[in-house]
């Protein structure tokens, strides 16, 4: 939306990290909120757009949110912060799976 392109046209462009920082620093909470981030990750990734008929997703949901609770009983986190803990422990994990 800042530059007037798409996600796949953003993607695509040799912008450096700094950049997109800037771009992620810009962007409001309510823009954010307007975006469907599965259909705009699922061009590149279409698994995204797939799964859903396919996975139980209500028993993962269902040991997601225990470990959200987990994060927020034991470490006093917010319920954002807990996503954001737990977003970010499951990163770590694909860069292990990676090596």
């Amino acid at each position: 939306m800042l530059y007037g392109l798409s996600l796949d046209e953003l993607v695509e462009f040799d912008i450096n990290v700094r950049e997109i920082q800037e771009v992620i620093d810009k962007t409001s909470e309510k823009v954010s909120d307007q975006i469907d981030w599965t259909k705009a990750w699922s061009k590149k990734y279409p698994v995204l757009a797939q799964y859903q008929g396919k996975v139980d997703t209500a028993c993962y949901a269902a040991e997601l949110d225990r470990l959200l609770k987990d994060l927020e009983k034991r470490y006093g986190y917010n319920e954002l912060d807990s996503f954001l803990v737990l977003k970010d422990i499951l990163a770590s994990v694909w860069k292990e799976r990676k090596k």
